[in-house]
């Protein structure tokens, strides 16, 4: 099918109301926006396409530069015209060399040179290798040719650019390396290892090693294959000895140069680095070069953990001196060996555990020891919780890491202070969202856990008393020793065990209630929520961590408390409670929500006003928590009166964010929240779905205009909830909408098509009769054909397939089954998958329920004799009992049931052996549970391939399609079985009981015995 057929020009655009007319016309012109726009300059690659040697002219030279220069402009429109001319020309052959020989050129403009070397390294990321044909859009790989010439000459290159654009090209080299290295590039290790034998320039060196440091790292992250060992052992054999040399020659070389910070730094940024492809090789698995030659590699390491020279402090004590780069690569060169090689290391643990113990006491709480602090805590807590934990025992020894580790490094620092005030982001990230790993805090609690593993008693009973002692120090001076309640806090909060979503069950270091109230109360109940505004999020927090324990009736008491906080001058309070409030309305007891929306409508103008006011304050405009709690509010309180007012205010905030889309998770939330409101008003209420429509399409129409290409999806979400809102036939307003939707270059953008087929699934519901009257069908049914292609979206084919039956008698649908049967079949036999299949059974679940079997079987055979049979056999009986999700299960079971007992082809003697498996799926498909009858989904993209920035689909949940039952007259599919079967077998009897015997698996039929037992359903 030409599934583009459906043209746009031929509406009829009397009695459309402007602005859907507006909204079709962008709609329409999408499809022009998605083609690239050229520059006025032609093209100077053109000749590229059959000579990739020719050496590129000065003029294109000039043009590249231009363009590049251009995409750095703050004018949007330039840059977009220059993008896309790169864009273009990057299709021809010879692209990337050219872009090679203009970073070759030290007289271009640096600042051009390094906008050319992110150009190349994304180049190079979406066109060396083949991408999956199934993804759209498909763009031309680099040719063989082209790319031979490229990797014999990026290393040269790549070592003498400058830092910058050095940077650029090993990472762009990495990337090459992790589809040619080693079988397709095996030159370039040699080549390496020959600039890291005969160099003595330092910026080369360490070139070398950066480069060699960006391709090793897959060895720390990737499964154990075969493969993978193929690949280790070649870079150990080749590499192994030389970064050994190179080790002990710099070490030589450092210790002949003491007192030149200027030849030293680049010598301890070598040793570093080296440090780093130490921890890569030896990832896996300990090589046996490294086992061979550990104690040269331990001494080295215990050197330099001693190691220090003030020459190389930095002048700017924030900033982290080379040296301490050097140890922390070293503490987790360790921390490796003591975690994988526990018993080969054994010998040196006692000197490394002083070395690092040392380490710990001489370092400040200075920012710039942080990584230093944090790598050598975490060496101790591996060691902590290892067969060598006795090196702990002593109680003084236990004691004095407590009070000399632990405890200063939970401290609120200055550092933190500023954090809070200055950047609430990065603050909230770190304390609140669990990715404060690389914080002292969070790893000197680690430490404290680990500590734990054997030494429960002991550590628990300290750690009780530190936090007693800190609130005392804090009740005899509130307001100098605020920061011993802040620690205290910390403490209990970050030391309670946690259950999903960061629930805490208790804590073995205070009475939780007792602690609530001393502690956490008089600081909700303060008057002034400005004040001390670390201690007030503390409390905070630690509502959100105890909020299982919290009894219904004291949180509802706190609401009005935790309100007030949502206008807090501080964003980390404002922020904190909004958080606090959404995860306290959907806690849990067993499968109900704690609370109902009769518990919440009583704080709803006061909770919506107060949300609505936090994002007008400063910093917050974008505040993710603030929209995911007007979100959570929305979704599940009482709203109607309030409509209006948020739907205006929703508007104007989404008005106001599609100018410069940055915080993905808010935008997510703003439409999830409008989303809601729809659901909420529009479902139960249709008159004023044309309220909605006048507020919302103008927002949506400058969405679109400006192909903001993140919105696009969810506004394709919400055109669908406001036309299922609608009764049919729908305004002509929609159905002109719909040919521009039809456009195949709309569906190039991979977010776009499951929004769009949920879009065309409303459609379809709502206007299946006005689609077929336009001859619409055919490019619909075209749309389905191009998704059904493809393992990617395949299953998106079939929800508009489905829908289409679901909503169409078979008069209309007849003459396209022969096409349809032969789509599908072609692609179950080229590109077959458990995906695919089960796709396949519950679209012919479907068809049969709605047309009869005799329908289904005979239009399948119209493709090829007997082909229905041979399916039944082949695929469906021993795939039925993989489908999943309650409505498709019972869906197919009742077709199945059908077949068995309706169907003449089944009935036969001829395909008795077939009657059996099938009944045997249906009953394994009826009496074990999900998870045991089907296997984990493997079929999973992979999405490390998935590289650089890309708009994914995100689905709105409020948006969601309402399931509807296809066969809700079966209440009951176990009874609707063994009924159909009891009444068949009364029909011919005496054939089943004996055919059951030979075909149906033991478990089974004590299975189908129990059926017809409780149902009063023999089979005779």
């Amino acid at each position: 099918w030409i599934w583009w057929r459906g043209s746009s020009r031929s509406r009829t655009h009397s009695c459309i109301d402007s602005t859907l007319l507006n909204l079709c016309r962008v709609i329409s012109s999408i499809c022009g926006r998605f083609l690239l726009p050229v520059l006025d300059a032609v093209s100077p690659f053109c000749y590229l396409k059959t000579r990739f040697n020719m050496q590129p002219s000065e003029e294109m030279l000039r043009t590249l530069s231009d363009c590049f220069l251009q995409t750095l402009a703050p004018n949007p429109e330039p840059r977009k015209k220059a993008e896309a001319y790169l864009k273009q020309v990057a299709d021809q052959g010879g692209y990337g060399l050219t872009v090679l020989r203009l970073l070759s050129e030290p007289l271009v403009d640096e600042q051009v040179r390094q906008a050319a070397a992110v150009n190349f390294k994304n180049h190079v990321k979406y066109r060396w290798e083949t991408v999956d044909p199934d993804t759209l859009p498909v763009v031309p790989v680099i040719q063989d040719l082209e790319k031979e010439q490229i990797k014999n000459l990026i290393v040269n290159l790549m070592l003498n650019t400058p830092p910058k654009i050095q940077n650029q090209l090993s990472e762009a080299l990495a990337i090459m390396s992790k589809h040619d290295f080693p079988t397709k590039w095996q030159s370039l290790l040699p080549e390496l290892v020959s600039n890291l034998r005969s160099a003595s320039d330092y910026s080369v060196i360490n070139g070398v090693l950066q480069t060699a440091n960006t391709i090793f790292k897959k060895f720390r992250y990737q499964y154990k294959t075969n493969e993978l060992f193929i690949d280790l052992k070649y870079c150990l054999d080749n590499f192994a000895a030389p970064l050994l040399e190179v080790v002990v020659r710099t070490d030589q070389i450092i210790d002949s140069n003491p007192e030149s910070p200027a030849i030293l730094k680049p010598l301890i940024e070598c040793q570093r680095l080296c440090c780093r492809i130490f921890y890569s090789l030896n990832f896996q698995e300990l090589p046996e070069f490294f086992e061979n030659n550990m104690a040269q590699w331990m001494g080295l390491f215990h050197k330099y953990l001693n190691y220090s020279n003030t020459r190389l402090k930095e002048h700017d004590a924030d900033k982290e001196n080379v040296i301490d780069q050097l140890k922390a690569a070293i503490c987790e060169n360790i921390n490796l060996y003591m975690e994988k090689n526990e018993e080969e290391f054994r010998d040196y643990l006692p000197g490394f555990a002083t070395d690092v113990w040392n380490l710990l006491m001489s370092i400040s709480l200075l920012q710039s020891y942080d990584k230093l602090a944090i790598t050598a805590i975490k060496f101790l807590t591996t060691v902590s919780k290892s067969v060598h934990h006795q090196l702990f025992k002593q109680l003084d020894t236990l004691k004095q890491i407590c009070e000399s580790v632990v405890i200063p490094n939970v401290h609120l620092r200055e550092d933190d202070e500023e954090l809070f005030e200055m950047n609430h982001v990065e603050y909230i990230r770190r304390d609140m969202e669990g990715s404060d790993l690389d914080t002292r805090r969070r790893m000197a609690c680690e430490l404290v856990k680990g500590l734990c593993t054997y030494y429960r008693q002991e550590v628990t009973g300290m750690f009780s008393a530190y936090v007693q002692g800190m609130m005392e120090k804090y009740a005899s001076n509130p307001l100098g020793n605020w920061k011993e309640k802040d620690c205290a806090i910390y403490l209990v909060v970050s030391l309670a065990p946690k259950q999903a979503a960061g629930m805490a069950t208790g804590t073995n270091l205070v009475d939780v209630e007792q602690f609530f109230a001393s502690a956490i109360l008089p600081e909700i109940q303060s008057g002034d929520v400005n004040t001390q505004p670390i201690l007030k999020a503390d409390a905070l927090k630690f509502i959100t961590t105890f909020r299982s324990q919290l009894p219904k009736q004291m949180a509802l008491t706190l609401m009005p408390l935790l309100i007030r906080f949502l206008v807090s001058e501080s964003n980390v309070v404002h922020s904190y409670a909004a958080s606090c409030l959404e995860k306290l309305l959907v806690v849990r007891d067993g499968k109900q929500l704690r609370f109902t929306a009769q518990d919440v409508n009583p704080f709803v103008p006061a909770l919506l006003e107060n949300l609505f006011n936090a994002l007008k304050l400063p910093e917050s405009q974008e505040n993710v928590y603030v929209m995911k709690c007007i979100m959570r509010v929305l979704s599940m309180a009482d709203i109607v009166q309030f409509v209006s007012g948020c739907l205006d205010q929703l508007a104007a905030v989404l008005a106001l964010v599609c100018k410069n889309p940055r915080h993905p998770s808010f935008n997510h939330y703003l439409f999830e929240a409008i989303a809601a409101l729809v659901r909420k008003s529009c479902g139960k209420s249709p008159e004023v779905v044309g309220s909605f429509e006048n507020k919302l399409f103008p927002v949506f129409q400058e969405i679109l205009t400006q192909d903001v290409s993140e919105f696009a999806p969810y506004v394709f979400q919400i055109f669908a909830q406001l036309i299922e809102s609608r009764s049919s036939p729908l305004p002509a307003t929609y159905m002109a909408m719909f040919p521009a939707l039809l456009s195949s270059i709309l569906w190039q953008r991979s977010a776009n098509v499951p929004a769009l087929v949920r879009l065309f699934q409303a459609y379809l519901q709502k206007a299946s009769n006005e689609i077929l009257q336009a001859n619409q069908l055919t490019p619909v049914l075209g749309v389905f054909q191009s998704l059904v292609s493809s393992k990617n979206t395949d299953h998106q084919g079939f929800f508009i397939l489905n829908t289409i039956v679901e909503n169409l008698n078979h008069e209309a649908l007849s003459q396209y089954m022969g096409t349809v049967w032969s789509v599908l079949f072609y692609r179950l036999h080229t590109k077959r998958t458990l995906k695919l299949i089960k796709s396949m059974i519950i679209f012919m679940s479907l068809f049969l329920v709605k047309y009869g079997h005799t329908t289904l079987v005979d239009s399948i055979n119209a493709i090829q004799l007997d082909l229905f049979s041979k399916f039944l056999d082949q695929v469906w009986a021993p795939n039925l009992s993989s489908i999943t999700g309650d409505v498709e299960t019972k869906l197919c079971a009742v077709a199945a049931t059908k077949l068995l007992c309706e169907s003449p082809i089944l009935l036969s003697d001829a395909t008795a052996p077939i009657w059996g498996k099938l009944l045997n799926s249906v009953i394994t498909l009826l009496v074990r549970p999900e998870e045991e009858r089907v296997d984990a989904e493997t079929e999973i993209p992979d999405l490390d391939e998935v590289v650089g920035y890309t708009t994914v689909y995100a689905q709105l949940y409020n948006a969601g399609k309402k399931e509807d039952d296809p066969v809700k007259e079966v209440k009951d599919p176990k009874e609707y079985l063994v009924s159909c079967l009891a009444r068949t077998s009364s029909q011919l009897p005496g054939k089943f009981p004996l055919l059951i015997q030979q075909t149906v698996e033991p478990v089974n039929q004590a299975g189908l015995a129990q059926f017809c037992n409780s149902y009063g359903c023999p089979i005779v």
